[in-house]
């Protein structure tokens, strides 16, 4: 007698529902993903400009690296990781337009960087020396008890790090990878950023972009087993089923891939304490120049309120990106447009001679969660208090900050979890 699949369905189809539904579809799940807008991927995604405009932007620029091994594995699982090319180098530019290079060289880890690392020339010698004593001391200190309480500003002036490495290194390579200031982030995220991206293996920092729009990579994956339901929101979910416009469907096992903030009015009867999880937001700014501006393909950009640019079309199309943007929130889109083009011109002077076209500013103000102190042991895990219910989502207990990793491993978690609750346990999270 043939063995019944056991049936999930799944709420989200952002990266922690495509994770957890590619999964379980893979091991032998009947799977149903049902997402409220029209494309998957969630904050992920691209859109274009205007209706029948063939050509699409991201929300935002999303950058992972190689030591995203859920997201990869992810990726190969969907069909789509020879969409993303892998960049050995980091450009640091200073106002003048005076560019650095970061790049691995031949040691081996942990001091794969450390040549290119003497030449920045951005950093004096004093800052240089002050940022490997802190390296070592987060080498050292990485089981330390507290770093969930302490904030990575703390810990950086108990190194004594002068306020220009601050500035130029700690907080340039944390703020856009953490998405929050150096002020609110807990230390134990920081550490991992640096430990697992820069220090653990010498290829783990080379970071991957999509060569594709991102809402295409989705568009294009291959979800075996699954069935996927796009404009179709899921209401409310209680242990007996789901309302879906308006009717209950019903399946063995329900996994809630939604933001936070979504989760109460989804899932009421978990009653969960989340008044401690906050927002830290994003801005991408969408610029289209008459000329090319920009030869590199892609930069962080020192001492100013813009962080990155990215090259998007032979220098003409670039994409700015401000991470932990709180002041820019309530600034107009005129003026948002004013800094970034102000401000890009001081890197890049070929901007002051150029035209701008159009331009497109996108303010996501819930981009991810805050990952403040002593948040880590609020955050919940897959498993519920009701059975056959789970969570998914970079906010819950994945052991990462708010990335594209951490909502995949949390879908992977979720996934785990489902399989275990049936009697079929198997390992997805890598």
């Amino acid at each position: 007698m043939k063995e019944t699949q056991p049936s999930v369905l799944i709420a989200g189809g952002g990266l922690a529902g495509l994770a957890a539904a590619a999964a379980l579809g893979g091991a032998g799940f009947r799977v149903d993903l049902y997402e409220s807008r029209g494309f998957l991927g969630g904050r992920a995604a691209s859109f274009p400009l205007a209706p029948n405009d063939p050509e699409l932007i991201d929300n935002c620029q999303h950058v992972l690296l190689a030591c995203f091994t859920n997201l990869l594995d992810l990726y190969g699982r969907l069909g789509v990781a020879d969409c993303i090319r892998f960049h050995r180098e980091y450009y640091f530019v200073e106002p003048g337009g005076r560019v650095s290079v970061l790049r691995r060289g031949a040691l081996p880890a942990p001091l794969h960087l450390s040549r290119s690392f003497l030449g920045l020339k951005f950093l004096s010698a004093a800052d240089k020396l002050a940022i490997a004593r802190g390296l070592a001391a987060l080498l050292r200190e990485d089981s330390r008890q507290d770093l969930d309480r302490i904030t990575m500003l703390d810990w950086l002036k108990e190194k004594r790090q002068p306020q220009r490495a601050i500035e130029r290194f700690w907080r340039q390579v944390l703020v856009s990878a953490i998405n929050e200031e150096l002020d609110r982030m807990a230390a134990r995220h920081a550490f991992q950023v640096f430990r697992l991206g820069f220090l653990s293996e010498a290829n783990a920092c080379q970071m991957g972009l999509s060569t594709v729009p991102l809402s295409r990579l989705y568009a294009a994956a291959n979800l075996r087993g699954v069935s996927v339901h796009l404009r179709s929101p899921v209401e409310r979910i209680t242990p007996e089923g789901a309302v879906i416009g308006g009717e209950t469907r019903q399946a063995d096992y329900y996994i809630c891939a939604v933001p936070f903030e979504k989760l109460a009015s989804l899932v009421p009867d978990l009653a969960l304490d989340l008044h401690h999880f906050e927002h830290s937001p994003i801005t991408g700014i969408h610029l289209w120049f008459d000329r090319p501006v920009l030869d590199l393909p892609y930069a962080a950009l020192l001492d100013r309120t813009i962080q990155w640019v990215f090259n998007k079309s032979a220098g003409r199309y670039v994409q700015v990106v401000v991470s932990a943007s709180r002041n820019l929130l309530t600034a107009s889109r005129v003026d948002v447009i004013a800094l970034a083009v102000r401000e890009l011109a001081e890197f890049f002077p070929r901007v002051a001679q150029a035209r701008l076209e159009k331009a497109h500013v996108i303010k996501e103000a819930r981009a991810t969660f805050s990952a403040v102190p002593g948040l880590e042991e609020r955050r919940p895990a897959a498993s519920t208090a009701i059975p056959n219910i789970f969570l998914a989502g970079d906010w819950t207990r994945t052991g990462w900050p708010a990335t594209m990793e951490g909502a995949v491993r949390s879908g992977y978690l979720a996934a785990e979890a489902v399989a275990e609750a049936a009697g079929r346990p198997e390992k997805f999270v890598r």
